[in-house]
Order: C-alpha cells, then sequence, then structure tokens
C-alpha cells in the first residue's frame, strides 16, 4: 500500500508519525482552509492550539500540523497531564483574511469531534478568537478571563522556559542564577517578551532580534534588552540561545556558527530533524533543554482552565518544569544520549503504561 500511495501521501505522513486522524476543514464563503489533526488520545482528548498561519502550499500546513500534534502528545505525556495531543492549522494572513465568521465555522468543525480534541489559542490567534470560536463549541480553552478563562497563556510559558533554562544552568555550572548570563532572545512576541522581562529582571545581558522593528525598539527601551540584526545573531558569543520564534532554527547551518552553551527557548519543533541534530547538539557539547517540556507552560494553564484551577496553581505546576528538566538532564548524562531522546523516553513510557492500564478493563 505504501508502494501505491507514494511517499508524500496523506496516509503515508499519518502512518509514519502513529497519528490517529486527520480532518480538513473547508468552507468557502469564509474563506476556511483547516487542518485538525490528532495524534494520539491514550492519556485523555487530544488538545492543542489553532495556528494560523499563510502556509505556501496545502503540504507545508499538513507537515507543520502533524509535526505539531505529535509534539502536543509528548509536552502532554512529559508533564503529567491527563491530554492526548493535537494541533490544529488555518491556512491564511491572520492579519488580514480572519474574520469573526471564519472562527465561528472553525468552531463548528471542532465541535463535529465531539471532544476529541481541544483547540486553543496559537501563532496567529487570540483569546478574542477563541471566544468566538466558543460561540459554537465548548471544546475550546484559553478563553478571556472576562468570560471565566485563563486569558493569554503566555506568561505561563514564559515562566515555564525560565525554569527549564535555569535548571539547565544548575546541571552545567552547578548554580541556577542567570545574573550576569549572556542570553540570546530569537523572537519577542509576547512570550519571547515575557521571558525578557524574567531575564532582566535576573540581571542577564539580553540580546534581542525579532522581524517586528518596531516591536524590538519597543522591548528594548523596555527592558533593556540590547538589538541585534537577524543575520547576526547566530555568531554572537553568549552563554545561553533562546529560539522563541518558529522552529527547525537548530540545523546543520546555524550549528556551524551557533556559539553557546545552552539552548533553551520556546518554540516548538526547535531541532530541524531531531536525530540528525539532536546528535549533533550533543557532539558540540551544547545542553538542549527540550522544548515540548520547557515550552509546555501554556498547555498547562489551559489545562488548568478546563478544571476551574486558579491562574496561581497554573504557575506552580508550571514550576515543575524546573525539576523535570534537571531528571531529563540527568538521565541524558547517565545514558549517554541526546536530551530529546531521554526526554521521549519517559513520555513514550507514561503512554505505554497508561495504554496498559485502560486495556484491562
Amino acid at each position: 500500500m505504501s508502494d501505491q500511495l507514494g511517499e508524500n501521501s496523506v496516509f503515508n505522513k499519518l502512518a509514519t508519525q502513529e497519528h490517529q486522524k486527520v480532518v480538513y476543514c473547508y468552507d468557502q464563503a469564509t474563506g476556511l482552509k483547516a487542518i485538525i489533526a490528532i495524534h494520539d488520545t491514550t492519556l485523555g482528548p487530544a488538545l492543542g492550539g489553532t495556528r494560523m498561519w499563510n502556509y505556501k502550499t496545502e503540504g507545508e500546513a499538513l507537515n507543520d500540523v502533524l509535526r505539531l500534534s505529535r509534539g502536543m502528545t509528548y509536552k502532554a505525556a512529559i508533564t503529567g497531564l491527563n491530554l492526548g495531543g493535537g494541533k490544529a492549522v488555518i491556512i491564511g494572513d491572520s492579519n488580514k483574511d480572519k474574520s469573526e465568521a471564519m472562527m465561528r465555522r472553525y468552531g463548528k468543525c471542532v465541535e463535529n469531534l465531539n471532544g476529541e480534541y481541544i483547540t486553543a489559542e496559537d501563532v496567529g490567534t487570540s483569546p478574542k478568537d477563541m471566544e468566538y470560536i466558543k460561540m459554537e463549541t465548548n471544546h475550546v480553552s484559553g478563553i478571556p478571563v472576562s468570560l471565566g478563562g485563563l486569558g493569554d497563556p503566555s506568561p505561563v510559558t514564559a515562566f515555564g522556559v525560565y525554569m527549564g533554562m535555569k535548571a539547565s544552568a544548575q546541571h552545567l555550572w552547578g548554580n541556577d542564577s542567570l545574573a550576569g548570563k549572556v542570553i540570546g532572545v530569537q523572537g519577542i512576541g509576547n512570550v519571547g517578551e515575557n521571558l525578557v522581562k524574567h531575564l532582566r529582571a535576573e540581571n542577564a545581558k539580553v540580546y534581542i532580534t525579532d522581524i517586528n522593528e518596531e516591536r524590538l525598539a519597543m522591548v528594548a527601551k523596555k527592558y533593556g534588552a540590547d538589538v541585534i540584526a537577524n543575520n547576526q545573531f547566530y555568531n554572537l558569543d553568549i552563554d545561553i540561545y533562546a529560539p522563541c520564534a518558529l522552529g527547525a532554527t537548530v540545523n546543520t547551518e546555524t550549528l556551524s556558527q551557533l556559539k553557546c552553551a545552552i539552548i533553551a527557548g520556546a518554540a516548538n519543533n526547535q531541532l530541524a530533524d531531531e536525530n540528525i541534530h539532536g546528535k549533533m547538539v550533543m557532539e558540540k557539547g551544547i545542553i538542549y533543554a527540550p522544548d515540548f517540556l520547557i515550552n509546555a507552560g501554556g498547555l498547562i494553564n489551559v489545562y488548568s482552565e478546563m478544571h476551574g484551577h486558579s491562574a496561581k496553581r497554573a504557575m506552580e505546576k508550571t514550576e515543575h518544569i524546573y525539576q523535570v528538566t534537571l531528571e531529563i538532564l540527568k538521565k541524558s548524562r547517565e545514558e549517554n544520549i541526546p536530551t530529546y531522546e531521554a526526554a521521549n523516553k519517559i513520555a513514550e513510557k507514561r503512554i505505554a503504561d497508561i495504554r496498559r492500564i485502560k486495556a484491562a478493563y
């Protein structure tokens, strides 16, 4: 069957990453073109944000949603949440193409999955969009505080990255203080800015870059960070590299330039290829804090919202990322395996254990 369909077929892509389901949603009237991917629901319903991005091709959108949804499975498992992994992408320019009607039509698509998938915000979507989606389905989290939700999860995500960064420092240098450390934050959206806030409060020296020059200037002035052009960023002599924009920035080309001791950031899928670049990072002696663990604060936030927990409780649970990061880094060192592999093993064991328990009934 594989040979007949070809390696680029949707079915073969699903089989390769062991996805359960992919749903295409199209509505001509609103311009909605969305793909919802459900990777694994062993631990619970698949939860993951909806990303709106101007993908060049449908194939690019599919690859992104498959990779992101798989990451959500591991993210939920490693943080001890009773959730599965899912993700959705909407193809389009969020600044031009998005409308209330589109979001509500998309909400109906989510509703048709009967709770198997729960959505939340992501790149290109906002709490206001979640409000529109909630008009058509209850299977949505990350809604505004005014509607009883916990609102924007970005501060919680940033705090988790900060905890992962400090744990990495503790592992490498025997002290988790970031005072005086030189840190490069690539991408200063809501998460990146909140991370800069934590770092500057601890008196770290922070370099920042972003494609939005106006926002760069604002964040630099607000927190006392130094602006660096993106094409010069990988050559910086820094202690910690924090990728907080899109994924795949840790690749063969950038690893030939990077001069850092730790990679710890908020972006999803930072390793362009886990097997290749995870090993390259290890061989270069760089500590890599697995992204799907340290950026899990946003997921913890929406999970907390679903279960009626307070914002304070969400932050307390996110603080635990520090300890889990230490465990993964220790396992990596003891077994001489890349950190992403150590994290995957822990996540996969939890999923397998729970699958066996469920099979017993």
